[in-house]
């Protein structure tokens, strides 16, 4: 089993590669990827996407590498919408399972028009590169199988790499190594342990 730097180097190596950006080899269908991780490496992975997003992505992979930290854009948004002190409130007198109904009736995570889905696309250039962290951050919140699926129904112009803390069989999304996310098929494992 490699250790988590020679796979964020793998990770690297492949996202500098033209058939990565392409699509070669998956059919010319859009590419939606899942990096896991173990959870305790979360901080090495955090601290690596932050040295790429301080280093030029355009010169350093040949395209827009755009990092949407999944955490971060739902409290942004949530400021934005003029609810977020609400929301705090709302946990401190109904508690925080109400809350997180809330703020998933506020960010329409179920509906088609998504707030989340709506900024990645609006945000999104052509011929660029999507990589998505957060997910450990955003749990229970936002589950990532349904960001997958809402995505992938609406976005298929460039390739999208998910960040997660967790198992990915190939089918199946494990949180954490423990909690049984969802299903989902469409992704590819793009490195492996």
């Amino acid at each position: 089993m490699r250790n988590i730097y020679e796979r964020l180097d793998e990770l690297e190596a492949k996202m500098r590669d033209e058939s990565f950006r392409t699509n070669t080899g998956l059919g010319n269908e859009v590419g939606y990827y899942v990096f896991d991780y173990e959870p305790q490496e979360e901080l090495v992975v955090r601290e690596r996407v932050k040295e790429i997003e301080q280093s030029n992505t355009v010169e350093r992979f040949g395209y827009e590498l755009v990092i949407f930290d999944l955490y971060e854009l739902i409290l942004q948004i949530l400021k934005d919408e003029g609810v977020y002190d609400d929301l705090l409130a709302v946990e401190e007198e109904e508690g925080t399972e109400y809350a997180f109904e809330a703020i998933s009736d506020v960010l329409r995570f179920n509906d088609e028009d998504s707030l989340i889905i709506q900024h990645i696309i609006e945000n999104t250039p052509d011929e660029s590169v999507v990589l998505l962290t957060g997910v450990g951050k955003c749990f229970p919140i936002l589950r990532s199988h349904k960001i997958l699926n809402n995505l992938h129904q609406v976005m298929d112009h460039c390739p999208v790499i998910m960040l997660y803390p967790g198992r990915y069989t190939g089918n199946t999304l494990n949180i954490f190594g423990k909690v049984k996310d969802d299903n989902y098929y469409r992704a590819f494992p793009i490195v492996g342990k």
